[in-house]
């Protein structure tokens, strides 16, 4: 059975017409060309993509050189922000806001067919472009950096010790709002050629998923330190997106 979990994303090439205000704006930047029935450029679509990851990659071009770099982020209504060390040569050059596109992807399974040309996988993915800029603000990076930890762990900087001066000034917080967008997905069966159809060989789909294991607790835990309970959601078994997009629900509604 095809495993989709997000309905809003699976079902983005069945979305109606979007109004200004639901979508993003179509450019040459953004535009979909490839398999553009998959694409979306609806706001929900690629907000619940992105919603349902913990890390993405950035890219810029830096002197000519193109760097595409690994990294956490949140995103906080149509801004998304992460950080870095201030040391990094890559986020220097950001000082000033440079052109940056952000990227989230999902595998939700493996797709085989009858013939080569026709194995693919399921998947989601957004696409975000826009300026990528420090936080000089003192208050909106000491915001920033609580966001961080309370998005994906609730509550949880209230109960840690506060960041002091040397690692608030070691650590460089960068925003980009959200100029630009689009969310590709494919999330179907097997499509071959009707002539394969007849052939003796076994085709079909293999979810993918990244599931929560069994807690390690800290082998220095205080005795008798228990798990709080505004980290219930993190349940073993539990697939990790669902997780994250609840997380993020909650987040905007101020229930977490």
């Amino acid at each position: 059975m095809l495993h989709l979990p997000f309905k809003d994303s699976s079902a983005v090439s069945d979305a109606p017409t979007q109004t200004a205000a639901e979508a993003f704006p179509v450019s040459a930047r953004n535009k979909i060309k490839r398999m553009h029935e998959r694409g979306s450029y609806d706001k929900a679509a690629v907000f619940a993509i992105l919603d349902a990851a913990l890390l993405c990659h950035v890219s810029y071009v830096i002197d000519g050189q193109p760097f595409c770099t690994p990294t956490l982020f949140w995103r906080d209504d149509e801004v998304l922000y992460w950080h870095g060390s201030s040391a990094s040569r890559m986020l220097k050059h950001l000082k000033q806001g440079t052109p940056a596109c952000l990227t989230v992807s999902h595998l939700d399974g493996l797709v085989l067919a009858r013939s080569g040309f026709h194995h693919s996988a399921n998947y989601r993915s957004a696409m975000c472009f826009g300026t990528a800029r420090f936080v000089e603000d003192a208050d909106e990076k000491l915001q920033a950096l609580k966001n961080v930890v309370d998005r994906f762990y609730p509550g949880r900087t209230e109960t840690l010790r506060a960041i002091d001066p040397q690692e608030f000034k070691a650590t460089t917080v960068i925003r980009m709002r959200i100029d630009e967008a689009s969310a590709k997905v494919r999330a179907k069966t097997v499509a071959d050629d009707e002539e394969d159809y007849a052939a003796p060989l076994w085709a079909g789909v293999i979810p993918v998923a990244q599931i929560i294991g069994a807690e390690e607790p800290c082998p220095r835990l205080i005795p008798g330190m228990a798990r709080p309970d505004n980290l219930s959601a993190y349940r073993e078994g539990r697939r990790l997106d669902e997780t994250f997009a609840e997380m993020q629900r909650d987040y905007e509604r101020g229930e977490r």
